[in-house]
Order: structure tokens, then C-alpha cells, then sequence
């Protein structure tokens, strides 16, 4: 039910439990991401960054219909040194493109 003056909006969180949360919310037009977050109980001394729709914005944001705000966490583990780490365990012939190659064929092939 739309109500003139009032945005629909979507707000994306992950918890402390790591449980992914999803909440439906209605604000009035004019409002900001600070206050669509604030709105759903989203600290924000839990989360690293936060945005709408997969793009980082500043807390004092306005709001869109429709918009989908976003909390997002630091990440825990570089991806590069995560990449680096798995290759070392699996070692030179387990990895890569050509891991899974015919026997007594070229190297590359």
C-alpha cells in the first residue's frame, strides 16, 4: 500500500551470528541511508561501509524509491594471500588451468 510521501526500501545486513538479514521498511521521502539503517536496528560501529544498491555512499545519502541499502563488513582475509595459500596446499600440478590434462600429453595442451 503506497502512501504519497513514503519510500519503499529494502535493507540488506549481515548479523553478528553471520546470518544474512532482510527487512522491508517505509520511510519518508527526504530520509537518508543513515536513517533507513538506523530505522532496522543496523549499527553502525558493526559494519565497515555501507551503500545502496552495491555502490558505497556517504551515511547523509538521500534515499530513492525502491533503493536497497546495503551494510557491508570488512573483509577477513585478503584474496590475494587466500588465492596464494590454497595454490600451496594444492601444489604446482593440482592447480591452474592445465591441472586436469591427458596423460603423456605437452605441457600447455
Amino acid at each position: 500500500m503506497d502512501k504519497p510521501g513514503w519510500l519503499n526500501l529494502q535493507v540488506v545486513w549481515v548479523d553478528v551470528q553471520g546470518q544474512v538479514q532482510e527487512r522491508s521498511l517505509q520511510l519518508t521521502s527526504g530520509s537518508t541511508l543513515q536513517q533507513g539503517l538506523e530505522a532496522c536496528g543496523v549499527t553502525p560501529q558493526a559494519h565497515s561501509a555501507y551503500g545502496i544498491w552495491g555502490r558505497t555512499k556517504p551515511l547523509d545519502s538521500p534515499l530513492q524509491e525502491g533503493d536497497r541499502l546495503e551494510a557491508y563488513q570488512a573483509l577477513k582475509v585478503d584474496p590475494k594471500i587466500a588465492r596464494r595459500e590454497r595454490f600451496a596446499q594444492q601444489g604446482a600440478r593440482g592447480a591452474g588451468l592445465f591441472a586436469s590434462r591427458r596423460a603423456n600429453s605437452k605441457a600447455g595442451y
